[in-house]
């Protein structure tokens, strides 16, 4: 499976584009958690190390630039997309706003408990006494402009909504859906739909973020876009959206426990 990849396309620049980038992003953020484990931090670490991981991977994907060779975006690509990216916005807020608080307080309870990892206990960032407002000193209000800076929080936005959204639709429908399939980046047929490589990879883009069930909406929405369009480009301005629309909503209400 994997050697049909390889064989043809595997040592290409655009190849290794679609899965290096992801793989030193992974890297720091598992470097980060080794450290942690052993020594105390600072917390001005976190957003410094995410403005240089960002800067790091752009360089890479201008580097590798995995989109040569593959389709582009067309004109009716544009209204599909952006609109997937704003389903996706709403789906990852809805559930963590001050307004389903009010109205259903046992429901997002329920969502904050089970429905976000680790199961079976609210997230550290959660505390129903206090909610809206975060827990005391929390750890993500380390990338607010008042401890981090303007320049750390644009860097912030710029890397989750211009960086890792590119990464990981270069890697997961890029990179993870045709290994799967064994089908060859050096084809520029269109991405067809295969339930075999399609839901493994949902749920495997779905683990990689703490709201998993949001994480599971957003893998069908954004693979869904790519097998009905055939092409990865679509899916990439969808999560981009996503990304900036929710970046824009944690600077605007201070929710930092999304970042």
């Amino acid at each position: 499976m994997g050697t049909t990849c390889t064989g043809q396309a595997g040592g290409s620049r655009a190849w290794r584009g679609h899965w290096v980038p992801f793989a030193v992003w992974a890297g720091v953020i598992l470097l980060l958690q080794a450290a942690e484990a052993f020594w105390t931090l600072p917390r001005g670490i976190h957003p410094v190390s995410y403005a240089v991981k960002s800067l790091a991977c752009a360089g890479l994907l201008l580097y590798y630039r995995p989109w040569r060779g593959q389709p582009g975006l067309r004109a009716a690509d544009w209204g599909p997309a952006l609109l997937a990216g704003l389903l996706v916005a709403v789906l990852w807020i809805a559930p963590e706003t001050p307004l389903a608080g009010r109205r259903w307080p046992g429901l997002q309870a329920f969502y904050y408990r089970w429905l976000v990892f680790p199961p079976g206990r609210f997230p550290a960032y959660f505390d129903p006494a206090v909610f809206p407002a975060l827990p005391f000193n929390h750890l993500s209000l380390a990338y607010s402009p008042a401890e981090a800076g303007w320049g750390l929080v644009a860097l912030k936005l710029l890397g989750s909504a211009g960086v890792i959204a590119v990464i990981e639709e270069y890697f997961f429908r890029g990179f993870l859906y045709r290994w799967i399939r064994g089908t060859r980046l050096a084809v520029a047929a269109p991405i067809a739909f295969d339930a075999a490589a399609f839901w493994p990879v949902v749920v495997l883009f779905s683990l990689e973020h703490d709201r998993w069930l949001a994480g599971l909406a957003a893998g069908i929405v954004y693979g869904g876009l790519t097998v009905r369009t055939g092409r990865i480009a679509p899916a990439v301005v969808a999560h981009v959206t996503t990304n900036l629309l929710l970046g824009l909503y944690v600077i605007m209400s201070g929710q930092y426990g999304f970042w």
